[in-house]
């Protein structure tokens, strides 16, 4: 099975809202650019029953290479993780 393509989720959700491709363009475009720059500011960005992106400091770590087998340590980072909404899964589940 095929993943969606963006062109299909736009012809999905044109067809769905009765908006223009470049209506419903514009308006993940404009979601998306809101989105990373709360996430950014170190806020979530939430879309109630979709699921939440949040930015959380992960720590340094020990590690290991998988090619030799050395123990290395990994470094401490910042990443951006997506939480599912509970009616999310009991919608897909």
């Amino acid at each position: 099975m095929a993943k969606m393509t963006k062109s299909q989720l736009l012809s999905v959700l044109s067809e769905a809202t009765n908006l223009s491709k470049k209506e419903v363009s514009n308006f993940l475009d404009a979601m998306t650019n809101v989105a990373y720059k709360e996430v950014k500011k170190g806020n979530e960005f939430v879309i109630p029953g979709f699921g939440k992106l949040i930015k959380i400091k992960r720590a340094a770590r020990m590690g290991r290479n998988p090619a030799t087998g050395e123990t290395i340590k990994i470094p401490a980072k910042t990443v951006v993780k997506f939480r599912v909404a509970k009616a999310a899964k009991d919608a897909v589940l």
